[in-house]
């Protein structure tokens, strides 16, 4: 093991607050957090740049990294080790001006072997409504991926996550992780942007239990040879799974109560997705 991997391996043992302390202090900050520099990386020797070939634009706590991972893993796809998967740049612009300035330094965050795609999945872009034009504007051939988890369990995941950084459980945030279970309200800014064939909607639990039929899919989508399979499609564990919480049942009951309209009018949209892999909104149960 690399001397960077033991040191990787350290910080991840920290607690969450030491360890932000820490990278902080090294002005090492992530693209969700203020002062992150958006200034794109140098190219590297053969590199090309240009916009996106594939945004996913969504969900939390929904598997996106691990599909994101499978996808870049492909021979034909690009994926510059130490960029991370989530972009968020087209998240700051929702009271900034947004020209060919601006176009420029994000399509520089996308280097590429020539003749390979290169693309970001920042699960955060489907809550803003900004995103939608300026996307169509950066990137107006992109296709889109969205993740979709029945929202119940996502919220519960989403929760698990805030337990492990104590200072951002308050009401405010409980309250937003109810708000990102309402994916139809959330998709229909994006309906005006969205040519016929660009989305493809994945469901996290049809993926778990056919990631070699899903991913196979997903290569179809972006035009990628759908025979090459990585050399393991298991899904890892992930600390927020491990530690879910318990939901009341009462309280359960509200939730699905509270998403059933949603869900049902997704479901209207999107065909393809099976109801029957989210048991809080099996067939019979949605209106």
């Amino acid at each position: 093991m690399s001397l960077r991997s033991v040191a990787a391996a350290g910080l991840r043992r920290l607690p969450p607050r030491v360890r932000l302390g820490l990278l902080h202090g090294l002005g090492r900050y992530a693209p969700w957090e203020q002062g992150f520099d958006f200034s794109p990386p140098e190219l590297e020797p053969g590199e090309v740049i240009g916009p996106p070939d594939f945004v996913g634009i969504g969900v939390q706590k929904a598997g996106t990294s691990w599909w994101y991972e499978l996808i870049v893993a492909h021979p034909d796809v690009s994926a510059r080790p130490g960029i991370h998967k989530e972009r968020h740049y087209l998240s700051r612009f929702g009271t900034s001006s947004f020209g060919p300035a601006e176009i420029e330094t994000y399509h520089g965050w996308f280097p590429r072997q020539p003749g390979t795609l290169a693309g970001e999945w920042t699960p955060d872009y489907i809550e803003f409504p900004w995103v939608a034009p300026l996307l169509a504007l950066a990137a107006p051939e992109a296709r889109l991926l969205v993740m979709l988890r029945d929202p119940v369990e996502r919220f519960l995941s989403g929760l698990a996550h805030q337990r492990r950084h104590p200072e951002s459980a308050t009401r405010a945030s409980v309250s937003d992780a109810v708000d990102r279970g309402f994916y139809h309200r959330a998709l229909a800014p994006w309906s005006p942007y969205i040519g016929r064939g660009r989305l493809l909607v994945l469901q996290y639990e049809r993926c778990s239990v056919d990631p070699v039929g899903q991913l196979a899919r997903s290569y179809r989508f972006l035009g990628l040879d759908d025979s090459f399979t990585p050399p393991d499609l298991h899904r890892p564990v992930g600390r927020t799974k491990q530690g879910k919480l318990d939901l009341a049942d009462d309280a359960r009951r509200r939730l699905v109560e509270t998403y059933a309209s949603d869900v049902g009018a997704l479901a209207g949209q999107f065909p393809e997705l099976d109801l029957a892999l989210w048991p809080n909104f099996a067939p019979g149960r949605v209106s």
